[in-house]
């Protein structure tokens, strides 16, 4: 009777060390570290995004590609529906909807946030995808991330992509938006790498 008491409580013990080890967080492959990406003429990447305001909160895929003064992010609810192509070139703005009513401006954070109904950093962004501050804006480290023109950049996990530490999940917060990123694929340089 004694030895039934020991395994149960032996098995118990188990269950519990087991259930434990399931709930141990994932490290990711590195942690963040501020650098320059001088050597990323061209890059581009393929994810899923979450974006959350006060009022309004959608999720999309996200294709974004970037050139040298130019940014096309291609957003797609399930299946592609609602699929939006945002072209940013120098200061202009083009929005195609997939109507054959393409919209422009020469203001495109302002457009794109009219357009989109929520406040979005878009150039911004631009940097922060690839892990590095605005170059005209100061900064402030964080252990995870930092700190630009309002806004918390919070690098969850990176990985290794040719040998560079690149954003995997990223969060953008402010006290207005919560913004996820999680980036699938990325092609640096035209080189392919998940």
């Amino acid at each position: 009777m004694a030895s039934d008491k020991i395994k149960q409580g032996f098995v118990g013990l188990l269950v519990l060390l087991i259930s434990a080890c399931s709930s141990v967080p994932i490290e990711p492959e590195g942690r963040y570290q501020v650098q320059t990406r001088k050597s990323l003429q061209r890059w581009s990447f393929e994810g899923r995004v979450a974006i959350a305001g006060k009022k309004e909160a959608w999720q999309a895929t996200i294709n974004w590609a970037h050139a040298t003064n130019e940014e096309k992010i291609k957003l797609a609810g399930p299946l592609g529906q609602g699929a939006t192509l945002i072209q940013l070139t120098g200061d202009n703005v083009t929005i195609d909807r997939g109507d054959n009513k393409p919209l422009t401006s020469t203001q495109p954070e302002l457009f794109i946030n009219q357009q989109l109904g929520l406040f979005v950093p878009v150039q911004s962004l631009s940097y922060w995808v690839v892990g590095v501050p605005e170059p005209n804006s100061r900064y402030n480290l964080t252990p995870t991330g930092f700190t630009q023109t309002g806004w918390l950049i919070d690098y969850k996990q990176m990985k290794s992509v040719n040998s560079l530490a690149m954003p995997y999940k990223i969060t953008v917060s402010n006290e207005q938006l919560k913004l996820k990123l999680i980036i699938d694929q990325w092609v640096l340089n035209d080189t392919t790498v998940q």
